[in-house]
C-alpha cells in the first residue's frame, strides 16, 4: 500500500517512447462522474524536484525572498539565480524557443536545431539533475 505522505509525481513523458503524455480523464471521487479529454500536462510539473520545492516555498515565503534565504539557508544571489532558472524553464523569463518537456534528449535536440543557445541549454541541463 502507498504511503500517503509521500507525494507522487505527474510524468509528463511517455516512459516507452519519451512521447508527451497529456491528461485524458477526470473522475470525481464523490460521485464517480468521469470528464474524458486532452489536456497538456501544466509546466511546473515539468520542473526538477527540488525545483518544484523551491517554488513552493518561494510561494508560503509570499515572494519575500529573504523569508527564503532563512528557509533554504541560501544567499540572495542563489535565491535569485534559482528565480531566474524557474522563469527560463516555464518560459516565463526570456527564454524563447524552448520546448518543453524538458529531456536531456530534447534539450540536446533543441541545441542541434539551432532553437536554443548552449547557455540556454546548460542551464535546463543542469535542472534536470
Amino acid at each position: 500500500m502507498r504511503d500517503r505522505n509521500i507525494p507522487r509525481r505527474l510524468l509528463r513523458l511517455c516512459p516507452v517512447c519519451d512521447g508527451r503524455l497529456v491528461i485524458s480523464r477526470l473522475s470525481c471521487e464523490q460521485c464517480e462522474t468521469q470528464i474524458e479529454s486532452a489536456i497538456d500536462v501544466p509546466g511546473f510539473f515539468g520542473l526538477p524536484p527540488d525545483l518544484m520545492e523551491f517554488v513552493m516555498i518561494f510561494l508560503r515565503s509570499r515572494g519575500n525572498i529573504r523569508d527564503v534565504e532563512k528557509a533554504l539557508g541560501i544567499s540572495y544571489p542563489t535565491v535569485c539565480k534559482r528565480l531566474d532558472h524557474v522563469n527560463e524553464l516555464l518560459e516565463l523569463g526570456g527564454t524563447k524557443g524552448i520546448e518543453g518537456p524538458y529531456t536531456r534528449r530534447s534539450v540536446l535536440e533543441q541545441l542541434e536545431q539551432g532553437r536554443i543557445s548552449v547557455k540556454e541549454a546548460t542551464a535546463l541541463l543542469k535542472g534536470l539533475k
